[in-house]
């Protein structure tokens, strides 16, 4: 399937991203830390913005939807229940040569052999064997690996534990967030007034022991997620499947504008033992299309898990008919950093504008854009352009985030707003100072109008 994307490759992006203040290796003054990086000022409000798009698409226009922040550290129940302690890692090999421990997945992938991840050690293993000779370590280039062997991705902590024996019976930053989901069902549907179908929301972080990570933000080892899990009957889990699917689709492709030829949905044919169904959102990053979200139907799987576990009885008793079961889940999960890769691949251009000029630009969605408004004065050494335009800044950046700049001429101005992606560029002229108009410029188009001072905010609402 052909695609189309923006032009930009993994390395102008990630220059892009440091340079323009967007994502920063973590811990560059001492060599940086891999796989983990720090959002700088103008990344950390995108993600923040991106959090606040897909909470509103998920909780604020849905009544049946509530939202939840539970903790990064649960108990080591939680994930002996779910299946993490003994089923939750990957294949790692190591190089005979250099030693250097690698996902055979990944070395698979890269030979153009796919290894399905519900496979066996002995399935991965045989893969590998009869690919030796297109399988090489991405280190040292040699072909000669020890056989594959399970590597648990949970990250283990010591809280709480000050006796030296934390191995024994070892605490875990979570893995992932719906954990906390599934242990608080009874707590929100006894106090949220809620009945099925209802779902529950979160946005947090998780943690990741990813040997191989790679591919700048796409894959990293402290990562953030938003998932829902949407509880229903048993026998309306697989309409809501479809209704859900249908429902994320149009957040790409209508909220936030991805070109649907950079989209695709991937059918999982190989499911876990509880899965009904699975389809996930691909996006054609850099580097090929890959996953962005995944729409899975569970089934009854993790409410039985915990309710087994626990003890405690997490059935649904119907208000209408008096049915008692255990809800099915239909869950939607899509990654902070993943989606923040995908809105930059998909709104990154290296605009040509004739006469060998060219503009780099970055045409986010409005409500993702880190700032909405940029304010300049004219010229910097006319204290009357100034004093106006800081009461310009000062009467938007009480509704919208604004930036005030008075560096260098009103064109190099417009280019580094036109970077970072902002819709709008204010100017205040010695015209403001006679009429109290200001020239409004837009970004993607360029156009450039007179707007009344006490219309500003109209108009930003109005197109934004």
């Amino acid at each position: 399937m052909a695609a189309t994307r923006a032009s930009a490759s993994i390395d102008t992006l990630v220059a892009f991203a440091k340079r323009r203040g967007f994502v920063f290796l973590s811990s560059e003054i001492y060599g940086g830390f891999a796989a983990v990086y720090d959002y700088g000022p103008y990344g950390a409000l995108l993600a923040r913005n991106i959090r606040d798009a897909w909470w509103r698409a998920m909780v604020q226009e849905h009544a049946n939807i509530v939202g939840l922040d539970s903790s990064i550290f649960m108990s080591p129940r939680v994930w002996e229940a779910s299946g993490h302690v003994a089923n939750f890692s990957d294949p790692l090999a190591e190089c005979k040569r250099c030693h250097t421990r690698v996902r055979v997945d990944h070395l698979l992938e890269v030979a153009g052999v796919f290894a399905d991840e519900k496979m066996s050690d002995e399935e991965i293993n045989v893969l590998l064997r009869e690919n030796k000779e297109k399988v090489r370590c991405p280190q040292c280039g040699g072909s000669d690996f020890s056989d594959a062997k399970a590597f648990n991705l949970l990250v283990q902590s010591n809280l709480g534990n000050f006796t030296g024996d934390w191995n024994k019976q070892p605490t875990y930053l979570r893995g992932e967030t719906c954990q906390g989901i599934y242990v608080n069902f009874k707590n929100v549907l006894d106090t949220a007034r809620v009945k099925v179908p209802f779902g529950i929301a979160q946005i947090g972080k998780a943690f990741r022991n990813e040997i191989t990570a790679r591919q700048f933000i796409f894959r990293k080892r402290e990562f953030e997620q938003m998932e829902m899990q949407y509880f229903v009957a048993p026998d309306a889990m697989m309409d809501a499947y479809k209704e859900w699917r249908a429902k994320r689709w149009h957040f790409y492709t209508e909220t936030l504008g991805f070109r649907k030829e950079n989209i695709r949905w991937h059918e999982h044919e190989n499911l876990v033992f509880y899965a009904k169904a699975a389809h996930d959102i691909e996006y054609c990053f850099p580097f090929g299309f890959k996953e962005l979200e995944g729409v899975h139907a569970r089934g009854d799987y993790d409410l039985m898990q915990h309710m087994k576990a626990s003890g405690v009885d997490l059935m649904y008793r119907d208000p209408q008919t008096g049915e008692k079961y255990i809800p099915h889940i239909v869950e939607t999960s899509v990654g902070v950093d993943r989606l923040f890769l995908a809105v930059l691949t998909e709104a990154y251009e290296e605009e040509d504008l004739g006469e060998g000029k060219t503009r780099t630009v970055l045409h986010l969605p409005k409500v993702l854009a880190p700032i909405t408004a940029a304010v300049f004065p004219l010229m910097k050494n006319k204290p009357a352009l100034v004093t106006k335009a800081r009461e310009v800044f000062d009467m938007l950046s009480a509704q919208y985030m604004c930036e005030f700049d008075d560096n260098g001429n009103v064109g190099k101005r417009y280019r580094r707003q036109d970077e970072i992606g902002t819709p709008y560029c204010v100017t205040i002229d010695f015209q403001t100072l006679e009429d109290n108009t200001v020239t409004v410029r837009d970004r993607d188009t360029m156009h450039q109008e007179r707007v009344a001072i006490d219309m500003i905010s109209e108009y930003i609402r109005k197109n934004k």
